[in-house]
């Protein structure tokens, strides 16, 4: 889903390209042979932030290839090794069984790892674990398996198949990985839309949002992380499968957010070796990588082995920069996001070209461990274009393989300490282990206390959830209870007026099963929320609008219209409420209507109102656009009616199967009913009625834009309205003092590729729109990149700004902001108008319609 490119274009750009290398670019910092090192010579090569150490763990050859790493509950680190990865430029022979995972002990403390048993051996690229009760969910072969140890020797005794089609796709980039067990008990998984759950004694497959490229991790509230080889970090803001309930909704935010622009990195030698390295702005002058291309395992730190500043901080590799670069997380109500706290010096970086981290993880000493790959190439035999081949082979980069270390970095003067054994703990223990200090206990006891099942710690995890004095520890023991289906309906009724906003909205999340079918429960949860939203930080707001769902009608559509009315300007809080709201939109939109506090204009309501009726027409309901129709028959036209045939003359330009009515809608029957005619003309395309047969509207822009690119049209106005329609307005018209117009504007006509480089990066200064200059404080001074969005979301946008309001340019390519986000690597900043249109001169393409 996060393709950028198709691949057939890497391979003909890269002869293109490679050409291109071989005549243009001076040959300043061509790099010779880059030979192995070992263990102790990369070492001296690491520059890692003051006050810190990077200590060796295990190399070569007990660990070879390591990809994943962790740690079961007595200290012992297992690593999945993918011994197999392209042992040599074709990856001739990748399919061979060689692959292991592997159980290493440091069994005399001194920090370094001196035993090592193979749990298993004789795996076919083996690429995911996760620890449970006697064994391992293991991932290899693209399938799912799950393995046990019977008799406690650390070596797999059986191996049965749990799910045939796990990973997906066969391709080590493209495959469903990680395993990462969440705070909810469910194991969630990267280029996934799967996760599974231990159930009474059966594993469970059910289906989730589709999550980054290459790892995952949580945050102390269970949110999750992950990212893509070209945007660095990426989180939920909301918990999984909420935004996905409503069929008839596509949520336009809180899945998926991009927590930082910055795609930036600072490597302290050149990275020639990589896959589109001849692309100019992928190296700088001195061939070092300018930004992500291989962004993969980002890890928030909740350790306590470094120093407190970086507890939160979130940790992602660059093998292709041969470097790890550190983000500072930030929030801001419901809303997070990510910063580099020293930009121009990473967090970890090497000169030793064979630097591959590919994975991060934290251990019970609170230390952050690193797999080092180590090797050469590191790019799969399916993307190896001419260019990255020369340079793997002329530089002597494909052997050695089957090297391997794990390095872990720790404070200066740092000493290892015996690992505490929780295997041997008793319930009580674990019960007081989920307020320690360091999240990797915090996650084990709950983790341990649920797989064991004890019944008996009923009592002290309630005690612990309604007064211990660490929030993070209550809220352990809140999902630890869930875990063991211990909830209790009175516990969670008393914590929704707790003090800490986390445990009340975790109250209020894990109330909703019991309330679905108690209905004395649910009777008292409806009353505390309408008597209390008022005043609920928005934290709290947020929960609401999902919980809303399960109320009576009549109870939710007041807390949500009050809602709304007040938060609706977040994308995210309208998102929310659309999702508790399926098959009610209608009775929603009547509400709301006669609502005396929606009868002002604003343009949030505006913007609600059109996604709202979005809803009910995807819905396709005949009876109740019947009665949706005959409400806008009032004259005149007020600003509710004029939002609502927005949205339905945009479905109805973009329908391939018309809706049936009973009889023609006065509306649409009435002369002079005062809808524009290009609205009436797609209105009049979305139904059928005797005597009327639908027939494809708006000749002009159906000409210009396939079914498939209406598609993408009216998407696109669902993303412009959240992302773009506060700063030039849901017209597009643009708004004083934010953003200039894009009606008529030569830079939404003119270049596509050009429009693509304004979202993808940015813009600022002056712009000129129809011979007027606008500049700040006019406008803002600077329009944002939105380049954390992924291809298809900008091209939607671009589809649906160019050929509205009037604009006909027409149709924009595929594959044009993808191709135009691979070529334009290593922009930054955004750019000036001048500087704009020269780049686009330079580049040979022409400006204009």
């Amino acid at each position: 889903m996060r393709q950028r490119i198709s691949y057939s274009y890497f391979i003909g750009i890269g002869l293109l390209g490679l050409l291109s290398f071989k005549t243009s670019f001076v040959s300043t910092w061509d790099e010779g042979p880059s030979p192995a090192k070992t263990p102790a010579e990369e070492l001296a090569t690491f520059r890692i932030e003051p006050g810190l150490n990077v200590q060796l763990v295990a190399a070569e050859p007990m660990v070879e290839d390591p990809v994943v790493l962790t740690f079961d509950e007595d200290g012992r680190l297992w690593v999945v090794e993918m011994r197999g990865f392209m042992p040599n430029i074709d990856g001739t022979g990748e399919d061979k069984p060689v692959g292991r995972i592997s159980v290493l002990e440091d069994t005399n403390g001194d920090g370094q790892m001196d035993a090592s048993t193979v749990y298993m051996d004789s795996l076919i690229l083996p690429r995911s674990i996760a620890l449970i009760p006697g064994g391992a969910l293991v991932a290899e072969n693209s399938q799912l398996w799950l393995t046990k140890d019977t008799n406690g020797d650390l070596k797999a005794d059986s191996k049965t198949l749990i799910d045939p089609s796990y990973a997906g796709s066969g391709l080590p980039e493209h495959s469903g990985n990680g395993l990462w067990r969440g705070m909810d008990n469910w194991y969630y998984n990267a280029k996934s839309r799967l996760r599974y759950r231990l159930n009474n004694g059966k594993w469970e497959r059910d289906s989730t949002e589709f999550r980054g490229q290459w790892g995952i991790s949580h945050d102390d509230e269970g949110r999750l992380y992950y990212n893509y080889n070209w945007s660095q970090l990426h989180a939920d803001l909301v918990p999984p499968n909420y935004l996905s309930r409503n069929k008839n909704h596509t949520p336009t935010t809180g899945i998926d957010h991009g927590l930082t622009i910055d795609r930036r990195v600072y490597p302290i030698r050149p990275n020639p070796a990589v896959n589109r390295g001849y692309i100019p702005g992928t190296l700088d002058k001195e061939g070092r990588l300018l930004e992500f291309t291989a962004a993969c395992s980002p890890l928030f730190y909740r350790g306590t082995a470094l120093p407190r500043e970086y507890y939160g901080n979130v940790f992602v590799c660059e093998p292709s920069g041969n470097l790890i670069k550190r983000n500072v997380v930030e929030e801001n109500g419901i809303l997070i996001s990510a910063k580099d706290p020293h930009p121009g010096r990473e967090f970890l970086a090497s000169t030793d070209e064979r630097f591959r981290p590919v994975f991060q993880a934290t251990g019970p000493d609170g230390a952050l461990y690193v797999a080092d790959m180590y090797r050469g190439l590191i790019q799969h035999k399916a993307y190896v274009t001419p260019y990255l081949r020369e340079q793997t082979l002329n530089r002597h980069l494909v052997l050695p393989v089957n090297k391997g270390r794990i390095w872990r970095i720790v404070p200066e003067n740092w000493k290892p300490a015996k690992p505490v054994k929780l295997s041997k703990a008793t319930s009580a223990d674990l019960v007081r282990e989920l307020s320690n200090p360091d999240g990797w206990y915090r996650d084990m006891a709950q983790r341990l206390l649920v797989e064991r099942n004890d019944k008996t710690v009923r009592q002290p995890l309630m005690e612990l959830a309604r007064k211990g004095e660490n929030p993070l520890g209550r809220f352990h023991a809140l999902w630890t209870l869930d875990g063991l289906k211990l909830s209790d309906s009175q516990l969670l009724l008393g914590l929704l007026t707790d003090e800490n906003a986390l445990i009340k909205t975790t109250a209020l999340r894990l109330l909703e099963p019991i309330a679905k079918t108690d209905k004395t429960v649910r009777a008292k949860l409806e009353q505390q929320l309408l008597s209390s939203w008022e005043k609920a930080p928005i934290e709290q707001i947020l929960q609401m609008s999902f919980t809303a769902e399960l109320l009576n009608p009549k109870v939710s559509h007041q807390l949500l219209a009050g809602i709304v009315n007040t938060y609706g300007s977040t994308a995210l809080i309208r998102d929310a409420a659309l999702s508790s709201l399926q098959n009610q939109e209608f009775a929603f939109l009547q509400t709301l209507l006669k609502a005396p506090q929606w009868q002002t204009h604003e343009p949030a309501k505006e913007i609600f109102l059109e996604m709202l009726t979005t809803s009910i027409v995807r819905k396709r309901n005949p009876a109740e656009l019947s009665a949706l129709l005959t409400l806008l028959e009032k004259e005149p036209m007020g600003w509710q009616e004029k939002a609502v045939l927005t949205s339905l003359a945009i479905q109805g330009s973009t329908t391939k199967k018309p809706i049936k009515l009973d009889a023609a809608p006065k509306l649409l029957a009435r002369a002079g009913s005062g809808i524009e005619p290009s609205r009436l003309e797609n209105l009049a395309a979305l139904f059928e009625w005797p005597g009327h047969t639908a027939v494809k509207a708006n000749a002009t822009k159906k000409s210009l834009l396939s079914d498939d690119e209406q598609k993408l049209f009216a998407s696109g106005r669902q993303l412009y309205l959240s992302t773009c329609s506060g700063c030039h307005g849901t017209d597009g018209a643009g708004l004083n003092r934010f953003g200039p117009p894009l009606v008529g504007s030569d830079w939404v006509l003119g270049d596509e590729k050009r429009l693509a480089l304004i979202l993808l990066h940015g813009m600022e200064g002056p712009v000129e729109v129809a011979k007027k200059v606008y500049n700040a404080p006019d406008i803002l001074p600077v329009m944002p990149s939105h380049s954390t969005m992924d291809d298809a979301s900008i091209t939607s946008i671009l589809m649906y700004i160019r050929n509205e309001w009037g604009n006909n340019a027409g149709p924009i390519g595929r594959q044009t902001v993808a191709m135009t986000r691979v070529t334009s690597q290593g922009r930054v900043v955004p750019w000036t108008a001048k500087e704009l249109n020269t780049y686009m001169l330079d580049a040979k393409t022409p400006v204009g319609k």
